[in-house]
């Protein structure tokens, strides 16, 4: 798991720096991921999400011969409504691997936004208090 997420995490970068999408937060699982993303003006979120799952898959046949298929059909999307959604979907996120016993502390996570920090971009500006509410509830 330590390679997909390694290879994961330097897949995010590489797009962000490509200026695709901003990535706000996320959680690589065992066998899931969440991401909070926004997708650049110009690509839709489809698109950005092809970035993500296609971009894997090819790197990760290349990088780290791997051959099974990787993801599920489809992706489950939410389009955040308001600060208060946003919060909800952050808090969900930085603790679902506590909800999954394998750590004490969001923070402990080793891929996790709630420890690497230096990873994600801010919330959008209309979702910045959404961060501390999410860490307060904590």
């Amino acid at each position: 798991m330590v390679r997909f997420c390694a290879l994961l995490l330097d897949l995010l970068r590489d797009d962000r720096a490509l200026k695709r999408y901003e990535l706000h937060e996320f959680v690589f699982m065992s066998n899931h991921i969440h991401l909070i993303l926004t997708p650049a003006p110009n690509v839709s979120l489809e698109k950005a999400m092809q970035f993500v799952k296609g971009g894997f898959s090819f790197r990760a046949k290349q990088e780290l011969t791997y051959e099974e298929e990787i993801w599920q059909k489809g992706n489950d999307d939410h389009r955040i409504k308001d600060a208060a959604d946003y919060a909800q979907h952050v808090e969900y996120i930085w603790m679902n691997p506590v909800r999954a016993g394998l750590v004490a502390r969001p923070e402990q996570y080793l891929y996790s936004s709630a420890r690497l920090r230096n990873e994600v971009d801010p919330a959008p500006t209309h979702f910045q208090m959404a961060r501390a509410v999410a860490k307060a509830r904590r």
